[in-house]
């Protein structure tokens, strides 16, 4: 990891988000257009192609997911439950309600709030299960009110999906899990095939060729976003441990060789030793041909000359998870204005967010946390404005419509209004 001396706080993490090459467009385009024309036959096709594997079905059956809970461990199963409890109880303190107001005049104004009919959530296969995705995408969206939820992921080369993921979804009471994945998956959620339904809105993490279907699709469909490499910055003053920093840094390197691994701290010292901690505990890794690659390409540690100096920092970078260790945590929390979420503390590791403390995983990215939020309840509803105007609002207010809509050379408009004098 490079160490560099803070002098101007001007540091970026900001990255070109990744719209991939042209060929990788061409195939995401004909994969959605082929699935449009073809249905349950082109994910079936695909599936076989790109899977490795021929489905007598698409949907997950009863049978696959008993076979799920006959191979969890059932204590897993119960942190499972508590972990979906635990992001339960954070997020239905998060829901809105509908609200209506009354003036002397007889003038009616509100906002109505709905839930969107049916939300469609992408869960990664490959090498890995990820239940947390299945937990911190439905989750929000049923407590938002969403009567309809499906799940696709893509199979392995038996044709099933990863147990964790099946008891996760079950455990919620999803009913629609099919195994279909990449750029497939998300065109049949888009436009629907025989056998899946189209959603309005789309959700979750994947490769360059999801990334990129979610782009395609994008107005036919919402998409929650189209998310960069994950990053992790620390604060630190000279009281925190280098040892727990730098596993705090390498639980993000794992993930990715293209992820942000960042120290920012007061201390040089500080700086050395945790360049020394993430070199030893890199190589103990089963996952360390990734992690050194990322550490080599984007870990970086920051010094500045004080605290104030390396908040400026910290809010130039923006970043998706935000470590503070220092003295006192708490008391730099008004100061920091850019981070999609925020751990305080030594025994706030960025993985208690990811698991299981309640607040949402999917966060901002690539800096974005500058003006973007962590998913939350609202990205399931939508809101409609209700106007209802009485004869003595509109007779005291009509001629003032009436100009501002002429100043636009709107004629149409303004007579719409005085129509109702006649």
């Amino acid at each position: 990891m490079k160490i560099t001396q803070i002098t101007d706080k001007k540091v970026s993490l900001r990255r070109t988000i990744d719209t991939g090459t042209e060929e990788q467009r061409k195939i995401v385009q004909s994969i959605i257009a082929t699935v449009r024309e073809e249905g349950d036959s082109a994910l079936f096709s695909y599936t076989e192609k790109f899977d490795r594997v021929k489905l007598p079905n698409l949907k997950v059956t009863e049978e696959e997911f008993t076979g799920a809970y006959e191979a969890l461990d059932k204590e897993l199963v119960e942190i499972i439950r508590e972990a979906a409890a635990n992001i339960r109880a954070f997020h239905e303190k998060q829901k809105r309600e509908s609200w209506i107001s009354y003036d002397d005049n007889g003038t009616m104004l509100g906002q109505k709030i709905t839930a969107l009919d049916a939300v469609g959530v992408y869960v990664p296969g490959g090498t890995a299960a990820y239940p947390s995705s299945v937990l911190m995408n439905v989750i929000p969206a049923q407590v938002a009110g969403v009567k309809r939820i499906v799940i696709t992921s893509p199979p392995n080369e038996l044709g099933t999906l990863p147990a964790g993921v099946l008891v996760a979804a079950k455990e919620l009471g999803i009913a629609e899990i099919y195994k279909v994945g990449g750029a497939q998956a998300i065109a049949s959620l888009a436009y629907g095939t025989e056998t899946i339904a189209a959603v309005d809105k789309i959700m979750g993490p994947g490769n360059i060729f999801v990334a990129l279907a979610k782009r395609e699709v994008f107005g036919i469909v919402d998409i929650d976003m189209i998310a960069g490499p994950s990053e992790i910055v620390v604060l630190a003053d000279e009281t925190a441990k280098p040892n727990e920093i730098a596993a705090d840094l390498l639980s993000q390197s794992e993930h990715d060789k293209n992820s942000s691994s960042i120290l920012v701290t007061t201390s040089m010292k500080q700086a050395e030793e945790v360049k020394a901690e993430v070199e030893k505990q890199v190589e103990t890794l089963p996952r360390k041909e990734i992690a050194k690659a990322s550490v080599e390409a984007y870990g970086h540690i920051y010094v500045a000359d004080d605290l104030e100096t390396a908040i400026a920092v910290v809010n130039e970078l923006a970043p998706e998870h935000l470590e503070v260790l220092t003295v006192n945590p708490l008391a730099s929390l008004n100061d920091i204005r850019h981070a999609g979420a925020i751990f305080l503390g030594r025994y706030s590791s960025e993985p208690v967010g990811d698991y299981f403390a309640g607040p949402n995983h999917v966060l901002p990215t690539n800096g974005t946390a500058r003006f973007s939020s962590p998913l939350n309840v609202d990205d399931f509803v939508k809101k409609s404005s209700i106007i209802s105007y009485s004869e003595k609002a509109f007779l005291t207010n009509y001629s003032k419509v009436a100009k501002l809509a002429r100043l636009e050379g709107l004629e149409a408009h303004a007579r719409a209004m005085e129509e109702r004098l006649k």
